[in-house]
């Protein structure tokens, strides 16, 4: 029943934050001259699930290690790969297939 839970917590924290992009998306210029804000239908998708994934695991971390410094540890290792995923998809900074422009 906790699991599910804090399923349902991320879920809902993963929507709450892609609100912030969405917003944008829809009060400043569409970014078609290169200003402004410009998010497809993809990029809200791809975030998601990212950020779905992090919620997830950062949750397993907390639960399941009990020292704290290797707790930390891992959620620092975590959150620097969210970090290096999303710069990859934005701008392609390793110049996989999946870069962005």
């Amino acid at each position: 029943m906790k699991t599910k839970k804090s399923i349902i917590r991320i879920a809902i924290g993963t929507c709450l934050t892609l609100l912030i992009p969405l917003v944008l998306q829809l009060t400043i210029d569409t970014g078609v001259d290169g200003q402004g804000f410009n998010w497809k239908l993809g990029d809200f998708f791809i975030m998601g699930i990212l950020l779905f994934i992090i919620g997830l695991c950062i949750d397993f971390a907390v639960r399941r290690i009990t020292k704290p410094i290797y707790r930390i540890i891992a959620i620092t290792i975590v959150i620097l790969i969210f970090f290096l995923v999303w710069a990859e998809l934005a701008v392609g900074i390793f110049g996989t297939p999946w870069a962005g422009s």
